[in-house]
């Protein structure tokens, strides 16, 4: 039973070098089966997540060929569009890329009903009403298996308009259109840095998108992609992660292989609670000397606050002096890591979608564990500026997202390991 220790006081000094951005990656490795070539995929994170999609593909017949820790060489010539086992696809949400990516390469795509993190309700309507618009039947049978078929003439262009923004669907629907005849417009389309990854990944590959990271996206349909090389946009979450953890802890670390303007939104709220944030060319310096201001943060879609940083800044907002307010505008359940961070002494109270953490009760460290990926940063954070020693159990979520997170803060001055404790159901044996 792996778990990471924590002993927490210690301000963080020094740099972090950020990989990349596994929101991007991930729609960009399942794309790759649009391409009946060789895509030579750089700055990729190696992370959980990213081996599993990898897996995926092997599976449906590409051939996949890690050329270092951070590149890879996908062959999808020989892909097929067979049911990938249920066991890879059940483990994350990005699975179910495998419909657009299918729809868009054969007309055909199958795949069980994707898991991940747990934040309720998370329904695929929207991306059944894209591929819907694209002459696609989309059905779900009673034990979960997602199945999208085309007649025999195959895709067609189609205007779509998104009920709600969804990144996932934004994602998906791109990919199934870049194949269909004609022009295919998507309104009220996600902005996410990572929809503007995948696009001009697909258009290095032959495809001609326009409009990526605005409300309107315009899709004329290429009758076949090509090969091609790609480097991974950086993860702007993996460095908000270490930008509050710096926040947290006190002290000076740089932060390399970022681009600054996808982190505004974070930067802002850290320069609003005191914490100053210097923008390089790619890089930022995060500087904490004095006590945290309490601020108001709404999650909302890009350029918005990001949901995946709440969890991270909740953990901060318990150091802040007040009450600081944390509305969740995206999932409906994101507060389950609360628990968690009470066990540390944290005074938080959750009304609805709304959090009020009142801050400066100190923090003290106990046993906890990670209940989803970013839940799961959020201990961490807590963890290093907490009295005494933090256990933090299940990390394998925690490793779905952040590479070498515990090389990473010890590296500026953390006091975080890794540590193997006996499983107890062995030892009972």
């Amino acid at each position: 039973m792996e778990k990471i220790l924590i002993r927490g006081g210690k301000p963080l000094y020094g740099t972090i070098e950020i990989d990349g951005m596994k929101n991007a990656a991930l729609p960009i490795v399942f794309a790759a089966l649009l391409v009946p070539g060789k895509c030579h995929i750089d700055n990729l994170p190696a992370v959980k997540d990213i081996a599993l999609s990898l897996k995926i593909l092997e599976t449906l017949g590409a051939r996949v060929e890690m050329l270092g820790p951070n590149s890879v060489e996908i062959d999808a010539t020989c892909a097929c569009p067979i049911l990938p086992s249920a066991d890879l696809t059940r483990k994350m949400r990005a699975s179910y890329y495998l419909l657009g990516a299918g729809l868009g390469r054969f007309g055909s795509a199958m795949v069980g009903y994707p898991g991940g993190c747990d934040f309720g309700k998370r329904p695929i309507d929207q991306h059944v009403k894209g591929f819907e618009s694209l002459g696609a039947i989309v059905e779900e049978s009673e034990d979960g298996l997602i199945t999208a078929t085309v007649g025999e003439g195959g895709l067609h262009s189609g205007n779509i308009f998104f009920d709600v923004v969804s990144v996932g669907a934004t994602l998906n629907v791109m990919m199934a259109a870049v194949t269909a005849p004609g022009q295919t417009i998507i309104e009220n389309a996600a902005r996410e840095p990572h929809i503007v990854d995948l696009a001009n990944f697909l258009n290095t590959c032959g495809a001609q998108i326009t409009g990526a990271g605005t409300d309107t996206i315009k899709i004329k349909g290429v009758s076949e992609l090509h090969g091609c090389s790609y480097a991974i946009i950086p993860d702007m979450i993996e460095a908000g992660t270490y930008m509050a953890a710096v926040a947290a802890t006190s002290g000076q670390v740089k932060i390399n292989n970022v681009i600054p303007k996808h982190l505004e939104s974070i930067t802002a709220k850290l320069e609003e609670m005191g914490v100053s944030v210097e923008e390089l060319d790619d890089a930022v310096v995060v500087t904490r000397t004095e006590p945290l201001q309490k601020c108001n943060i709404k999650t909302l879609p890009y350029p918005g606050f990001p949901t995946d940083m709440q969890p991270q800044f909740c953990a901060l907002f318990c150091l802040a002096e007040g009450t600081c307010h944390l509305t969740e505008g995206v999932w409906d359940n994101r507060f389950r890591y609360v628990d968690e961070l009470r066990r540390l002494g944290a005074q938080i109270e959750v009304n609805g979608k709304t959090a009020s953490v009142t801050g400066g009760a100190p923090l003290h460290g106990t046993s906890v564990r990670a209940v989803d990926l970013r839940g799961g940063a959020a201990m961490v954070i807590a963890g290093l500026c907490a009295d005494g020693q933090t256990v933090i159990d299940d990390i394998h979520l925690i490793e779905r997202g952040y590479h070498d997170l515990v090389g990473k803060l010890t590296a500026v001055g953390a006091d975080i390991c890794r540590v193997v404790y006996p499983d107890p159901i062995v030892q009972l044996s």
